[in-house]
């Protein structure tokens, strides 16, 4: 069931060969890679106004200028992240560039900002792309979190169905959204252009009663590091170059760059409009929903931009679950992540990175209330925090390489470096008290974790090297113990099993029923008079204690050079759903004593059939022996 479950919602497997023919288009690309950062232009011109609307309207005249002083800051990134893509075309980013320039630290510092940034994304995005939809349809406000959890599954199973079909699932949604904004800002530059009457924006209480005539820096500051989160996902392309089809340095460098003038001009346009159009946010509707209300009206085109930027801002997670499984591979590919986040699923995508996002991204949209302005004060630490050690490593690895035209590249790389980490600072510092100081803890903890679970890969690994000469201690003795429920052929196929192993073997039968011992004993007896039985008591009715107990008391008194044996009698039924009508002792035994140091334990498998037999006993011919008595 769960396996014809899992084919209809992911599909048919993918053959390792067409790993190549799941490599994205630079069309496909944009969709996936920059859905983040376009995403961003929704809720980073309004952040910038929740700063400083409160101030009045000579604040709100401020935010044309920290909107320009940030995109200068993309700019700077996109020339430096470019670099990137050409010097290292097999991806890995911020940590890869860090870790081999930087060393392991930096680079695990790097690593875990990423990881850290791609939760961050999954959350803020679909909360923003829920507060879209509740803004139009204003019924939905008391379901945010039900919603949000609803559209990442949706996310989830689409990206576990693999890369390709996924974007070509939310490539549509991605330029829909770039062409209707990009629209209602020309309709709204036309029109201002022009003189053409459009509606005065509503007096919101927001707006301070004693207007402030003086802004101080803080708020610049503040309001700066707010609208920083515009420039989230900028990263996203260096990170998933081995995805782009060849020549997959030119087309990702290409991609970066289309996609950061559409920020440029998206971003601009919606805060130059906010402010001709003097619109201040409000909790209960989006800064784009009432520049298009007052410019278009409600009317289809205004529902085609918020369905649009509701749709974006979801998919906007798109990203984080195309990089994050490859971040993600790569930390385990160097052993400080569980391998099992290195190995490629049924669609050649990294599934378990998929999965382990989805379930921390809903813990966080759970635990939030799925609300983005408690979700924003997290962001973009990390992210800026990527930014400055993947800029620094470049200028290190272009001082290192020494090539033709390396003075100009390092300092392409060293500009990025310190615009990025200038907004690094100013982030952590204003952000602080407002939950930044959770990240900028988190991040430490996370690196000592990843730096514990590599220890115990080299620690593990020095363990387990085969070194000449090959040393092995051979058991002198073997002894065999088979627990025994009731005398079955299932207790026989075991028994004659053990018998073709050693000579010393015992069985072993908690006595949940004192009724029933005597009757076993004695079938026992007449059947394998030679092999003594052990009753133990279970005045309680437990099973697994007793036997816990007994299993203790025979390893410590083992002999040395000997060999404990344990064999488990186990049926399996013909279909799937009767063996979910059975108890589970087997497993329960094995997973206790599979940690003993000096037990073998294995199952003793008798499978039964659909039919059955005399008396209505399946009959399984070769699976045990029939006795007759002695």
């Amino acid at each position: 069931m769960v396996r014809l479950l899992k084919r209809f919602l992911i599909g048919p497997p993918l053959e390792n060969k067409v790993l190549v023919h799941q490599r994205l288009t630079k069309f496909k690309a944009l969709a996936v890679y920059s859905s983040d950062a376009l995403s961003s232009v929704a809720y980073a011109a309004e952040e910038i106004l929740w700063v400083t609307a409160p101030l009045g309207a000579f604040a709100l005249s401020y935010s044309l200028p920290i909107t320009g002083a940030i995109l200068l800051l993309l700019l700077t990134l996109t020339v430096s992240y470019r670099q990137t893509i050409f010097a290292y075309p097999n991806g890995g980013g911020s940590y890869i560039v860090a870790k081999d320039n930087l060393g392991q630290i930096p680079g695990l510092v790097a690593g875990t900002a990423l990881v850290i940034d791609y939760i961050l994304t999954v959350s803020v995005s679909i909360a923003s792309g829920v507060a879209a939809i509740t803004s139009a349809f204003p019924v939905l406000l008391p379901y945010p979190v039900e919603l949000c959890l609803f559209f990442l599954l949706i996310l989830t199973i689409g990206n576990l169905r693999g890369l390709k079909e996924s974007a070509a699932v939310f490539a549509l949604p991605t330029y829909v959204f770039i062409v209707s904004l990009l629209t209602l800002i020309g309709v709204g530059i036309y029109k201002h252009a022009l003189g053409l009457p459009i509606p005065p924006a509503p007096v919101n209480p927001i707006l301070g009663s004693t207007p402030a005539t003086a802004i101080t820096l803080w708020v610049l500051m503040r309001a700066f590091s707010s609208g920083c989160s515009a420039l989230t996902g900028v990263e996203a392309i260096s990170n998933g170059v081995p995805n782009f089809k060849e020549p997959r340095s030119r087309n990702a460098a290409i991609t970066l760059t289309i996609m950061s003038l559409i920020i440029v001009f998206q971003f601009g346009g919606v805060t130059y409009l906010a402010q001709i159009l003097r619109v201040t946010p409000s909790s209960d509707q989006t800064v784009i929903s009432q520049i298009a209300t007052l410019l278009v009206g409600r009317g289809w085109f205004y529902y085609l931009v918020q369905g649009s930027t509701a749709l974006i801002l979801v998919m906007a997670a798109n990203t984080s679950f195309s990089d994050f499984p490859m971040v993600a591979s790569l930390l385990a590919r160097d052993g400080y992540l569980p391998r099992s986040f290195g190995l490629r699923g049924d669609k050649l995508v990294f599934s378990n990175g998929i999965i382990t996002l989805s379930a921390l991204s809903a813990l966080l949209l759970i635990v939030f209330h799925g609300d983005t302005h408690n979700l924003i004060p997290l962001y973009a630490v990390g992210v800026f925090l990527a930014f400055t050690l993947s800029q620094t490593g470049m200028v290190k690895h272009w001082w290192v390489k020494k090539d033709a035209h390396w003075r100009k590249q390092a300092a392409i790389n060293g500009l990025g470096a310190l615009f990025s980490g200038t907004a690094l600072i100013v982030i952590s510092v204003t952000k602080f008290i407002y939950g930044a100081w959770l990240v900028i803890v988190v991040i430490p903890l996370i690196v000592w974790m990843l730096s514990k679970i590599h220890m115990h890969y080299v620690d593990i690994a020095r363990q387990l090297r085969v070194s000449d000469p090959i040393t092995c201690v051979h058991p002198e003795h073997i002894k065999i113990i088979v627990p025994v429920a009731g005398f079955t052929k299932v207790v026989v196929n075991t028994i004659e099993y053990a018998k073709s192993l050693s000579k010393d073997i015992r069985a072993v039968h908690v006595a949940i029923n004192e009724e029933k011992v005597g009757k076993i004993k004695g079938q026992w007896e007449h059947y394998y008079p030679d092999i003594p039985m052990e009753v133990i008591p279970s005045p309680y009715r437990s099973l697994m204690v007793p036997l816990r107990g007994y299993f203790d008391e025979i390893e410590k008194s083992a002999a040395p050079k000997e060999l404990i044996m344990v064999l488990i009698p186990e049926f399996f039924t013909a279909t799937w759903w009767q063996y979910l009508l059975h108890n589970q002792s087997g497993l329960l035994l094995k997973s206790y004593l599979t940690l003993s140091k000096n037990m073998v334990v294995a199952s003793v498998p008798y499978h039964l059939s659909h039919g059955a037999g005399r008396n209505g006993v399946v009959e399984q011919p070769g699976q045990a022996c029939e006795h007759t008595g002695r």
